[in-house]
Formats: structure tokens, sequence, C-alpha cells
């Protein structure tokens, strides 16, 4: 028999109507983790199939419960069993997993990624021989090899053979990028074990091999603190803040060591340690959405990591932002309030969290956890730009550009970097009909960041539409389309400019383009439609018209699509807004 991945937890299967599966089982899967009494009405074969719909919605959730009830009807089915073991494992149920696992060993002795999780379990009971006997047995192939060699290494250092654990930790050959994390927890188990010399030269070995890495920056220099050398320490801190700022665990770090502290160590028990090595691949396969095995293996990694170490700051993060990706956005609500309320990152998670609420259409309850973040620190930009993107999407422009104001007060001397916060702020402005600022916004982010494609195409397009400063205003949206020449979005504003202008053989050729670019955007067919009607392609400026209708436009708009699809004339209908390239859902400052 063919078996699945251990870690391939969503799978891509057929419809529910494809496969015959009731319309009400369908509901189930889609809205909620199913209860006894529906179960009891389901078939086992309905229970397989409803399982593997569940994975599909990427809810781990409910396909554990479908599959726990085809299994108790059918308690040696192995590949019920193997999809049980994949759903409660991406739930995060390791205890579970692990009985799930030692069943399928009965069936298959060689399930090596089975070995890996009952090696995990042994791992936070202590009992590192039998860690690492089941760990040896989970390796094959660059990933496994790795995590299981470093799982391997913490057992040993468990069982009080810190040197042969980093002996067999050098051992391990493979890809370049084995050498860093190689190097990594090599330092981590020296440290431990007591061996400060050598540790920090493993240290400093991984920072020269990636200065970039978070990690590897904490790790080095809470070895540096902890070793009388303060300042080395904190030009490594400081440095890596100068490419990514502010970071929280490096302004605590930097605290810390003003205040003659030592940075503490990121493993302080083994158990901690082998976190860390779940976490440090899990998080970068996680990131990995395009090849989906690997992205599952990141979520069973990050959930193993969190059984080790259930306060893992960045390894919940990472699960959470995981959890977004795939669309989950309760879960990922849920799993930010998992981070301890002393953790440097817990205002970062509450941020994060109060923006999947708000996906989650429970935008008052997001706008109030936003603005008792701002209360308790006023100078904090970050939660005060979430809030001013949330106003925005919820086209709330007066509070939208109060609240980017308030971004902008924080900043002392505006440099190219804060363009994004004018820029918004600039659209709340012109969408609450309060042009002048916006206009006195738009310029003065060009100033900072000359020849910005978003800015020179929503200014631009402004002046065009308005009637004012026309041929600067077309240059302007030019210079924006040959930088983003694939951007539906920018390219429909050229388009449009022609059009406001008169010129609609040069208006049709480039919203043609722009409707190839963005099919499904009401605005842009719309436009498309009026140009069509201008140069006397009356049926097409009916289809596209109709088809904008189609597209759910913004209902002051679907009122003159309908007037002209009623009247067949452009006459006394007021042209509707361009979509003027959209904002990003989530801002930066």
């Amino acid at each position: 028999m063919n078996r699945p991945n251990i870690f391939s937890a969503i799978r891509i299967v057929g419809t529910l109507a494809a496969i015959g599966l009731p319309t009400a089982l369908s509901a189930q899967v889609q809205n909620a983790v199913p209860t006894r009494l529906d179960l009891a009405r389901t078939t086992i074969a309905g229970n397989y199939l409803a399982g593997r719909q569940a994975n599909v919605a990427k809810d781990a959730a409910a396909a554990a419960t479908y599959y726990r009830a085809a299994l108790r009807v059918d308690p040696k089915n192995v590949e019920h069993l193997t999809m049980a073991f994949h759903s409660v494992l991406a739930e995060g149920n390791i205890e579970e997993a692990a009985k799930l696992g030692d069943r399928l060993l009965l069936a298959d002795k060689t399930n090596r990624n089975t070995r890996l999780v009952l090696g995990v379990k042994a791992l936070k009971a202590k009992q590192y021989s039998a860690a690492k006997t089941q760990l040896s047995q989970a390796a094959r192939g660059p990933i496994s090899d790795l995590v299981a060699t470093l799982l391997t290494g913490w057992a040993m250092t468990g069982a009080n053979d810190a040197k042969g654990a980093v002996a067999a930790i050098d051992k391990l050959a493979g890809p370049d990028w084995y050498a860093t994390l190689k190097s990594l927890h090599a330092g981590l188990i020296l440290d431990l074990s007591g061996n400060k010399k050598d540790a920090g030269k493993r240290f400093e070995v991984a920072y020269r091999l990636d200065n970039t890495a978070l990690r590897v920056v904490q790790a080095y220099a809470g070895w540096l603190s902890r070793n009388g050398q303060a300042e080395e320490a904190t030009k490594v801190l400081t440095d890596f803040d100068k490419s990514l700022p502010n970071h929280p665990l490096i302004v605590t770090a930097l605290a810390q060591i003003k205040r003659g502290e030592k940075v503490p160590m990121i493993a302080e028990n083994v158990q901690e340690g082998a976190a860390e090595a779940l976490y440090n691949l899990g998080s970068a396969l996680g990131r990995r959405e395009e090849e989906l095995s690997l992205a599952n293996r990141g979520l069973a990694y990050l959930q193993l990591g969190l059984y080790l170490q259930p306060t893992h700051n960045l390894a919940l993060l990472s699960l959470a932002d995981l959890f977004e990706a795939m669309k989950q956005q309760q879960l990922a609500v849920d799993t930010y309030e998992r981070v301890p309320a002393n953790s440097p990152l817990k205002r970062s998670a509450e941020i994060q969290q109060a923006l999947d609420m708000d996906s989650l259409d429970r935008t008052d309850a997001a706008k109030k956890q936003l603005s008792r973040l701002i209360s308790a620190e006023p100078n904090n930009r970050d939660a005060i730009l979430a809030l001013g993107g949330i106003l925005r999407e919820r086209k709330q422009y007066a509070e939208c550009a109060e609240a980017y104001g308030k971004a902008i007060a924080t900043v002392g001397k505006l440099e190219r970097a804060n363009w994004t916060m004018l820029y918004f702020r600039g659209i709340c402005f012109e969408r609450s009909k309060q042009w002048d600022k916006a206009e006195a916004d738009l310029k003065k982010a060009l100033e900072l960041y000359p020849d910005q494609p978003h800015v020179l195409n929503y200014l631009g397009y402004s002046w065009v539409d308005k009637g004012t400063n026309l041929d600067e205003g077309v240059r302007m949206i030019k210079r924006s389309v040959e930088q983003r020449p694939d951007d539906g979005y920018i390219v429909d504003s050229l388009g449009w400019a022609y059009y406001r202008l008169g010129n609609y053989e040069e208006a049709v050729k480039h919203l043609d383009r722009a409707v190839e670019l963005k099919p499904t955007d009401p605005t842009i067919n719309d436009h498309l439609g009026d140009a069509y009607w201008r140069v006397g392609r009356t049926l097409e400026a009916r289809f596209q018209w109709s088809h904008a209708r189609d597209l759910k436009p913004e209902p002051e708009d679907l009122v003159k699509i309908e007037q002209k699809l009623k009247t067949g004339t452009l006459e006394d209908v007021t042209a509707p807004a361009a979509s003027n390239d959209p904002p990003p859902k989530k801002d930066g400052g």
C-alpha cells in the first residue's frame, strides 16, 4: 500500500459533490468540529471522506475528529490510522499522536516520522536513551537527517555525553546551509554543558556564517555578555539593529546589558535546546508555502517544538503566522493568546492578533485592543499603523487620517522609510474629501521617495481626474507604468487618464491591457466599457458593463453601471472613481 507522507496533512482532493459527500456534511466540515450526533449519522466512508475534505480546508481539528470516528469502527485500518496521526499532529496533540504512532509501528516498523514523534515524546520525559534509539531511525533525507541529528545531539546531552553529541553533529554531512545550524547547536550544547570556551568558538563560527540570523545573533551576543565582553555583545546587537531596527528581543538584550545584566542562554535545559532545533527548521519550512509538503512539515515541527517548550515565543509567532497563511485566522488568534504576558514579543503578538480579529469581522474588538496598546505606549508606532490600516480597509477615512497623523507625529525627522505613512494618510484625506491635505501629503511622500510608483500613480491620476496639472499628471502616471508595467491598477490609471483627456483610442489600448492584468476588478472593467462606448464599440461596452456589474462593485458604482445598461448612454453619468492601486492590507512605516 502506498502511504502518504506523515506531514502531508493537507491534501488536494475533489469537491464534496464530486466524491458524493452529502451537502450537510460539507457544511459541518467548513463551519465547525462535528458533534458526536453528527458522527453517529455518518458512515465510515463518510467520515473518511469528510476527514480528507477537512484537510483540504486546512481544519486539522475537524479532520482529527472524523478520522477518530472512522478508527473507532475500523481500528486496524492503516490508512485511517495514518491520516488520524497526520491530523492530531497538525492539531498539536502530541500525546495522542504518539499513541497512534505506537499503533502504526505494528504495521510498519520503519515509519521514520512516527519514530521522530516518539523520540520527541521520550525527550520530554527525559528518557534520553529511548529518545536516541527512536531518533536514530527517524533520519533519511536532507531535512530529516538534520532534525534527527540535532535532536539526537540534545538527547545525548541529556545523557551527559555532550562531547559525543557535538561529535555526532560535526559528523553529519549535507548541504552548505547545514553549517550555521550545526555550529549554533554545537555551541548551545557546549554552553549548557559548561564548556564556555569552545561554545564561544562555535557561536563565532555561526555568526561569521550568517550575522543576519536572529537566533545566531542572540546566542553569540548572549555568550559575550556572560563572559565579560559586554562591549562586544553590544556591538553585535547594534549591528543587527541597523538592518532590522527595534526587534523586541534585540531591544531587550541591549537594555539588559546596559543595566549590567547578563543575557540568558537561549537553551537553559535539554528540552529547550531540542525545541529550538524544531523551531529553527519549522519556521523556515513553514514559509515555503509554494511547497505544500514542506509547509506541512514545518507545521509539525513547530507543534513538536511547542510540546517540548510551550512558551517558546518565536515558535508561537511562527505557528500563528503559518495559520494566517493557511487562512485559519481563529487558530492564529488563539496562538497569539498563548504568548506569555511578560514576553518582549507580547505586544507584537497582540497587534497581529488584532489584525486577525479584524479579518474575522471582529473589528470593534480589534480597534479596542489596538487603542489599549496605543494608550499604554503612545509613541510606539506599530499599533498606531495597524489601527490606521484597519480604519482604511473599513473605509473610515476621517479616523484613518487621524491615526496616521498620530503615527507621523512619533517621527522626529521624516525620512525615506516614512513615505508610506504620508501616502496612506494622503489616501484617507482624499477619500474623506480633504484634497488640499491629501495633495500636500502625496507631494511630501514624493519628496522623501522620488519616483515612488504608487505615489506617482495616485497623485498623477488625482490631478487628471480633477482637471488640473494635466500634462504633469499624465507624465507621472507614465513613469509609474514604466516601473510597474504589469500592475493592472496602475495601467488602468493611465488608460483612465487618457479617457478623461478625451483620447479614447489610446484609453482603449491601455484599459484592454489593464483588464488582461486584473480581469476580476469591477472598476477596471467598467472603465473599459466606457472607453468602448466612446469609440463606437457598443456591444462590447455593454458586455464590459454587465461583467463589471456581476463582479460586485461598490454600491454607488453599481447604480451608475445599471443606469448605463438601462439607458445605453454615458450622458449625465459621473465617471466612477479609478481603482488607483489599492494599498496592501498590512502596512509598513
